[in-house]
């Protein structure tokens, strides 16, 4: 009877430590992110971004800026709806690496700097991204440019209406589209005035310190290829 108690007792040991070693396996198992499944046309916001430029007026600096599509998708070609693209505002940076390279900055932005810019940028007096969390492109036409320059990708006319903060304006922009790993990565700039959109632009010491009112932005967004109508 001893002998069986004991036979029982490892075993049951011997299954606790199986088991944690199946447990420590597969947590040490990398996780493969799968590519979200897209219909034609649908952004793919995991894989765009948007980024901007943030001119300066006297003594103030610039900034590169990075943030994040929320949804929406475009059909190329169409002379009517042709989408909505709509940007999640609280997901914008200020001077992240790859903002500013991408818009053209040289250098780095301490970690305090940057904090002080994105509250001031994020706050209520700016993109007051309480209030107004997203802003959205709506594309009324993409036809293609009647002249295309023959080495280049093919480029289309997006004109909509831009809102932001409650304010829409008309926006037309051009923008290039290329075929790249599955998707059609779509790249345009365009710029704006932030007082257009009832931004004062942020300045201090009198205006000696602060931006300026005109800001370039950039997409570069990556939309499931369309198969046709």
């Amino acid at each position: 009877m001893l002998a069986w108690t004991r036979y029982l007792v490892l075993a049951w040991m011997a299954t606790l430590a199986s088991l944690a070693v199946t447990r420590s396996l597969a947590a040490d198992k990398p996780v493969v992110a799968r590519r979200p499944v897209l219909l034609p046309g649908q952004i793919d916001f995991r894989a765009s971004r948007v980024f901007m430029l943030v001119g300066k007026t006297g003594l103030g600096h610039e900034h590169g800026v990075e943030g994040c599509p929320k949804s929406g998708f475009l059909k190329l070609g169409a002379a009517r709806n042709a989408g909505q693209l709509v940007f999640d505002m609280t997901t914008f940076k200020a001077d992240t690496p790859i903002a500013r390279q991408y818009v053209g900055l040289a250098g780095t932005t301490d970690v305090d700097t940057q904090q002080q810019v994105n509250a001031n940028m994020l706050g209520v007096h700016v993109l007051n991204v309480q209030k107004f969390p997203t802003a959205t492109f709506k594309v009324n036409s993409s036809l293609p440019l009647r002249v295309q320059q023959p080495t280049a990708p093919p480029q289309y006319q997006l004109d909509g209406e831009f809102t932001l903060l409650g304010a829409t304006r008309n926006l037309s922009v051009v923008a290039e589209a290329t075929p790249i790993e599955g998707c059609m990565r779509i790249r345009c700039n365009f710029s704006i005035l932030q007082s257009d959109y009832g931004i004062i632009p942020y300045s201090k010491a009198f205006g000696a310190v602060g931006v300026a009112d005109r800001i370039t932005i950039w997409g570069d967004l990556r939309i499931a290829i369309q198969t046709g109508d």
